[in-house]
């Protein structure tokens, strides 16, 4: 049992240590434990709560590797079975001074895009809190969309809070009309919805928040709240019948790596509304994550402790100010 549950594809990431060598002249490589919402998974278990991450693994080495990762990191793995029919994906990255990383993928086919739906009807939904969906999930195969489907009717079945990030992945859809159309239908399904500004130009037409926030605010009427992700700037909110505001963000030294931002933003934002925060403030939390993963070369290795994720409060906060 546990207050968090998602369900994704989790990869064997091979980061490469050699700075602007693109992917075919890198040599030197590290591995990492990635996937969008095992990333989620990894910072709530690491600011103190209890987590499930729901998958289908190879059986082979980096099936292996994988669930060590999620073991070492206190996550849950009831659910999670092993076939020898299919592999487990893995995925390239190079490491770059400037912009967004290369990645290439190695997933077509896995472990995960057979993923059996049979598996979610063992699920103790008990604890459960929050539950956290992804855009990526449901790009994997058909079989795997209709696991989604059916997970998404458990979910609303035992009354549990969920959030939707659309985390588009246009080089696993079959066009960007079907990207569009299938996670704009999913997105109804969610209370809380957080798109990026850049998502939004593909999803709705549009790089405004508001209008992004807006599109999805009058398509369901299950949809409460819409967080629109706008990088450094910070992230617009506005909840269904009320007026749009702004939480800027946090200011970092350096920038090693964007991949993870986004995933820290929504941990961020869960774990303080399951502990009771102000939507505020569990967005200003939901900021800060995201700072702390872009200065990290890893997919999710940057998340806080509560230590760490409360020093930085305190101390960037004293600085700024109540201008949040």
């Amino acid at each position: 049992m546990s207050e968090f549950l998602t369900i994704g594809e989790p990869i064997a990431l091979f980061a490469s240590q050699d700075t602007d060598q693109s992917l075919k002249d890198a040599l030197n490589f590290r591995k990492y434990l990635a996937g969008a919402e095992v990333n989620v998974a990894v910072g709530v278990s690491r600011l103190g709560h209890s987590a499930q991450y729901i998958t289908r693994l190879g059986e082979d080495p980096f099936g292996d590797f994988i669930k060590d990762q999620l073991r070492e990191n206190h996550i849950q793995t009831d659910y999670i079975d092993s076939t020898p029919d299919y592999w487990t994906a893995f995925q390239l990255k190079n490491k770059v001074s400037t912009g967004d990383p290369d990645i290439f993928y190695f997933r077509r086919g896995s472990a995960a895009a057979h993923f059996d739906a049979k598996t979610l009807d063992r699920i103790d939904f008990s604890e459960v809190k929050f539950a956290h969906l992804s855009g990526i999930f449901p790009a994997i195969s058909e079989q795997a969309l209709a696991a989604f489907r059916h997970l998404i009717d458990l979910l609303h079945e035992h009354n549990i809070r969920t959030t939707f990030d659309p985390n588009l992945r246009p080089q696993l859809w079959s066009s960007p009309q079907k990207m569009a159309a299938t996670l704009n239908e999913l997105a109804k399904e969610a209370e809380i919805i957080l798109p990026g500004d850049n998502e939004g130009e593909l999803l709705v037409g549009s790089r405004d928040p508001e209008t992004i926030a807006d599109f999805y605010l009058n398509q369901s009427e299950r949809t409460q709240t819409v967080v629109v992700k706008v990088g450094p700037k910070g992230a617009y909110v506005k909840n269904k019948g009320e007026a749009g505001y702004w939480v800027k963000g946090f200011k970092v030294a350096q920038v090693v790596d964007t991949v993870g931002a986004g995933d820290g933003f929504a941990l961020g934002l869960i774990t303080a509304l399951m502990e009771g925060k102000t939507q505020r403030d569990a967005v200003i939390r939901a900021n800060a994550i995201g700072a702390f993963a872009v200065q990290a070369p890893g997919d999710n290795d940057g998340y806080p402790t509560p230590e760490q994720l409360q020093a930085f409060l305190d101390k960037n906060l004293a600085v700024t100010g109540d201008d949040f």
